[in-house]
């Protein structure tokens, strides 16, 4: 077994209080999601996606927010991978941000459905041209002989698009996760952080209470 005993440090950058935490948990993402941009993270819109599927196995990879409001926490992938496979099976998932450099951690936990296909549209012009070919190029998710094999399909796009303009899969589109939980924690010393949770109620509003560490 390998030696994981030395791997340790405080967490020292601040403390979270309920006095200073706002209302809901999309207006207190935003604030931390303001001062993760400010403080210039590498990744700082990198995320853990959590899935299961039909049976209950769970599968967790890093994917990238693409956006967040009050719809929800947004990310693209293909219908036919396999997040796309398991979110048909079960529609909710879960999400986590670490900024291990502010010590912060984000969860976000509820259900996910998909935009309309004319904001994938949208979103997938935006992207630059390799992107666009790449993501119209792979059966993401499914097995394929070899790296050639990708490479071909890539090259026969760019024949057929030597603009770059490939057109969206119509397997491609964005996922918002509208969360009917959130935790944000803080790192403290002697690991007596701070957690506060949000929960949506029936009402629609959310109520907020302190974890224990």
């Amino acid at each position: 077994m390998g030696d994981v005993q030395g791997i340790r440090r405080d967490y020292v950058f601040g403390g979270f209080n309920e006095a200073h935490a706002a209302g809901d948990p999309i207006e207190q993402f935003r604030r931390w999601w303001e001062e993760a941009l400010a403080a210039d993270l590498p990744d700082v819109n990198a995320m853990v996606l959590a899935t299961a599927d039909a049976a209950g196995d769970p599968s967790a990879r890093v994917v990238l927010l693409k956006g967040f409001d009050e719809r929800g926490w947004t990310f693209f992938t293909h219908y036919g991978s396999r997040k796309g496979r398991e979110l048909a099976a079960r529609p909710r998932a879960a999400l986590v941000f670490y900024w291990s450099p502010l010590d912060r951690q984000v969860r976000l936990a509820g259900p996910v459905e998909k935009v309309s296909a004319e904001e994938s549209d949208a979103y997938f012009a935006t992207r630059p041209p390799g992107s666009r070919t790449a993501a119209a190029a792979s059966p993401q998710s499914e097995p394929i002989p070899d790296r050639a094999t990708l490479e071909r399909r890539v090259a026969a796009l760019e024949r057929a698009h030597p603009s770059g303009d490939v057109p969206r899969p119509a397997d491609w589109d964005g996922y918002p996760l509208l969360p009917d939980e959130a935790e944000l924690w803080q790192g403290r010393p002697n690991r007596l952080h701070d957690r506060l949770r949000y929960r949506r109620t029936s009402e629609g509003t959310w109520r907020r209470e302190r974890l224990a560490p």
